[in-house]
């Protein structure tokens, strides 16, 4: 036999059905379905969304049991792994994923339907525990404290300096963030990091020349 026959004999064994028993599919999907279960009960106690989305979280343990569900057919037949790939390349996601937290959650499902449809469960159970360990640990670290906003209006925009002696009385860190003339008068928009945020307004506004001040909290970068 030529080495050209030899070839051709390779490429056609590739592309014959390797036969999966109904007890190693069985075991997949059963699997699957019990760390997606994991996965839907871990996000749902480690979500701090104001307004907690069933939808996606049910759409993160189908997303397990589907991706299983592929890799079990592609291992079954070369075409169809071809075709596979060749279909899920055309296909284009456009929902934008606003949490970070919520794209960890989306690859952990859709590894857990790789690993699981690999047939390497040991595997599967170590990643979310090992996952689940690590996100507790990270998430539970203490940050530090992030700035406030102080807004304020004055009717005479020459006593800024007695706002900002204020400010330094009760924080070391403070910073002048937007200043906006209106007429005679000014608003001011100051970052500041206080431990007693009740005195520290109460004294801004007794000032004569303040209209209004709020002391608002903000979710932007945590500054050291």
């Amino acid at each position: 036999m030529s080495f050209q026959d030899m070839f051709k004999n390779s490429v056609l064994e590739g592309f014959t059905s390797m036969d999966i028993s109904a007890g190693r599919i069985m075991a997949t999907f059963v699997v699957t379905c019990v760390l997606a279960c994991y996965i839907f009960l871990i996000y749902r106690l480690m979500t701090r969304k104001s307004f907690y989305s069933k939808g996606f979280n049910v759409s993160l343990a189908a997303i397990s049991v589907i991706t299983a569900a592929i890799i079990l057919a592609m291992q079954s037949n070369l075409v169809i792994s071809l075709g596979m790939v060749g279909a899920l390349s055309i296909v284009r996601f456009r929902t934008a994923i606003k949490d970070p937290m919520d794209l960890v959650f989306l690859f952990w499902s859709i590894s857990i339907g790789i690993i699981c449809g690999a047939g390497l469960y040991e595997v599967a159970l170590l990643t979310c525990l090992v996952v689940t360990v690590l996100v507790l640990v990270l998430e539970n670290i203490p940050a530090s404290r992030a700035p406030m906003m102080l807004v304020v209006n004055l009717a005479d925009a020459d006593q800024e300096s007695r706002v900002l002696d204020i400010t330094r009385k009760y924080s070391r860190f403070y910073k002048v963030r937007s200043r906006n003339l209106t007429g005679g008068g000014m608003d001011m928009i100051v970052e500041v990091k206080v431990k007693d945020e009740s005195a520290f307004v109460k004294e801004v506004c007794a000032l004569d020349t303040v209209q209004s001040a709020s002391l608002i909290a903000h979710d932007g970068e945590v500054t050291f």
